[in-house]
């Protein structure tokens, strides 16, 4: 053989080991940059559930979710503070889980339903009570340890927009600034916002949000309750538009809100898709003659056993309900539903929530948020499927091969 043709074939060899190596390397970063979220929210409040219903830290599987979230803290002074009175006991009991997962991140989130808008003022109100947060903020993670915050101001009304995106983007400015000057991995930043599309106009300067934090964490439940006016029967987080729908009820679904989100300029891969680990409920008027979706009602369910609060039942208390009730499904909104007596309650099983995260890894979102870890039959004892059985087939579902 010639030697130019020896030559030819070698370099043909090393490109084609080189090519190999480049296409191993991309395809390394083309998994790493699928890799999905899961986004576990835990509450403070399960400690004082009785029985089987108590949870604290110590009961959570650190391996299941890729992010957990401390609900909630406060703010005094302007200044980030605990909430409960054994906050930071729990805080250390809570970051140790990182000790068993090196890879598990937590976050600490602010604000929640009470706390409301209200909570956030006069914090938010200018830049020098703004900076005193923040301020506080960065050493009390640090201190904590944890590796970012969740901003949870549910929700910033028209006028208070502007805060919001203050707030949000002086965060930002600050965690990137610390990051730099410590040599530390940056802290994370994150945000619970609304997925009814009046209050998403309403609240957020969409692009703006999309640079400045790291994820979403879509609100995408809550759609109907007892709240609803008229009042009747529909689920807490239905998939997909139902056929009774109309007008800006045909809103109320994690499809168009998520869908919503992305045509605003959120980037699909931080939109981390809400799905709830309870379900709404409602006392029905006329259970013999209408029980449907849409039914009439006059007010919330019966309280849980557990959980103790009117027309929200924790996913191991409707594994409870489910012993005599009727359990059917709505087909265009894949969910179900159950009734027993004057009671009507909808809820995700293993079957609705794998359909929504097939949903989202076809729809190219980042991930799934659950609120709350503590609301899955974490005992296993009640729908006799195993501990978390919700979690495990959300985290499943995630991990699996299916296209994305």
């Amino acid at each position: 053989m010639k030697k130019t043709e020896q030559a030819r074939e070698l370099g043909v060899a090393i490109m084609g080991q080189k090519f190999l190596w480049w296409g191993f390397v991309a395809l390394m970063l083309l998994q790493g940059g699928c890799a999905y979220k899961l986004v576990c929210y835990f509450t403070n409040w399960a400690q004082y559930r009785a029985g089987l219903g108590y949870f604290v830290p110590d009961t959570i599987d650190p391996h299941l979710c890729t992010h957990l979230i401390y609900s909630f803290a406060n703010i005094s002074n302007n200044k980030i503070t605990s909430e409960e009175w054994n906050d930071v006991t729990l805080y250390h009991t809570f970051n140790d889980l990182k000790k068993r997962n090196p890879n598990l991140k937590t976050l600490l989130s602010i604000g929640g339903a009470k706390f409301g808008s209200k909570g956030f003022h006069p914090m938010v109100d200018s830049s020098e009570s703004r900076s005193t947060f923040i301020n506080s903020v960065i050493p009390f993670l640090r201190h904590n340890g944890f590796n970012g915050l969740d901003v949870d101001w549910i929700y910033p009304e028209l006028n208070e927009k502007p805060f919001f995106a203050s707030l949000i983007h002086e965060l930002a400015v600050a965690f990137q600034e610390e990051a730099k000057n410590s040599r530390k991995e940056k802290l994370l930043l994150s945000a619970g916002v609304a997925a009814g599309r009046q209050k998403i106009d309403n609240s957020y300067e969409i692009k703006d949000l999309a640079n400045d934090v790291d994820f979403i964490n879509l609100l995408s439940f809550d759609f109907h309750g007892f709240w609803d006016n008229p009042l009747v029967t529909g689920h807490n987080s239905p998939l997909s538009k139902g056929s009774q729908d109309q007008r800006n009820s045909a809103y109320y679904n994690v499809e168009y809100a998520a869908n919503y989100w992305k045509k605003q300029g959120m980037p699909g891969e931080k939109i981390i898709m809400g799905i709830p680990l309870y379900g709404r409920s409602f006392t029905l008027s006329t259970p013999a003659s209408n029980s449907g979706v849409g039914a009439p009602a006059n007010g919330a369910g019966t309280p849980g056993q557990f959980t103790a609060e009117g027309g929200f039942l924790a996913y191991y208390e409707v594994c409870q309900f489910l012993e005599g009730a009727t359990v059917k499904k709505i087909p265009e909104q894949q969910v179900p539903y159950a009734v027993k007596g004057n009671q009507w309650v909808g809820f995700d099983d293993v079957e609705s929530v794998k359909t929504k995260v097939q949903y989202l890894k076809n729809a190219r979102l980042g991930g799934a948020m659950i609120w709350s870890i503590d609301l899955d039959d974490f005992t296993g004892k009640f729908c006799k499927k195993g501990s978390f059985p919700l979690l495990q087939a959300i985290k499943k579902t995630l991990d699996s091969a299916n296209k994305v």
